[in-house]
């Protein structure tokens, strides 16, 4: 099957409420504590319902031959004292063996013209400084500016085990 044929296959559309537990478990496959041990956000039911609940227009899927193979979910922020709303990435997967038809150049470009529709002036995305792949394809899609971030976790478990010995 030719890559062109496979693209046309490919069908970005909403996200519905039936797609829900396609998407849950999609991203559990890909957003693994070994995917970033130190993400802030972890993957759970409650990212994809606040989300869908929240900015639905804002989710929305990949589907191919049936199957949900991709998704994006995003957020729109407004601040107090600018002018400006911003669109926030908050989620984009791909499944494996399928990132090379296109499914998440196309996911960024329906989350990208759906935010401009909303008035945002300005996407973020935040991704491990490990995730090669992804800070990759961000930057193929045109974002710039990369900062990095010190995050430090406190692992309040090992304190308890403390308390329990003494």
């Amino acid at each position: 099957m030719t890559r062109q044929k496979t693209v046309e296959q490919l069908e970005i559309r909403a996200m519905t409420i039936d797609d829900l537990a396609a998407v849950f478990h999609l991203g559990e496959e890909l957003f693994t504590s070994e995917f970033s041990q130190s993400m802030y956000r972890t993957w759970d039911e409650y990212e994809i319902t606040t989300l869908f609940n929240s900015d639905n227009e804002l989710c929305i899927v990949a589907e191919f031959a049936g199957e949900v193979i991709g998704f994006a979910l995003g957020t729109t922020v407004e601040k107090n004292n600018s002018a400006w709303k911003y669109g926030y990435l908050v989620w984009i997967g791909v499944r494996p063996g399928t990132q090379k038809c296109g499914a998440g150049d196309k996911l960024f470009t329906e989350i990208k013209q759906r935010m401009l529709d909303q008035g945002v002036r300005m996407i973020v995305i935040d991704t491990d400084a490990d995730n090669k792949g992804g800070i990759r394809f961000f930057k193929k899609q045109g974002f710039g500016n990369t900062q990095k971030h010190v995050y430090m976790t406190l692992n309040l478990s090992r304190e308890q085990k403390k308390r329990k010995k003494d």
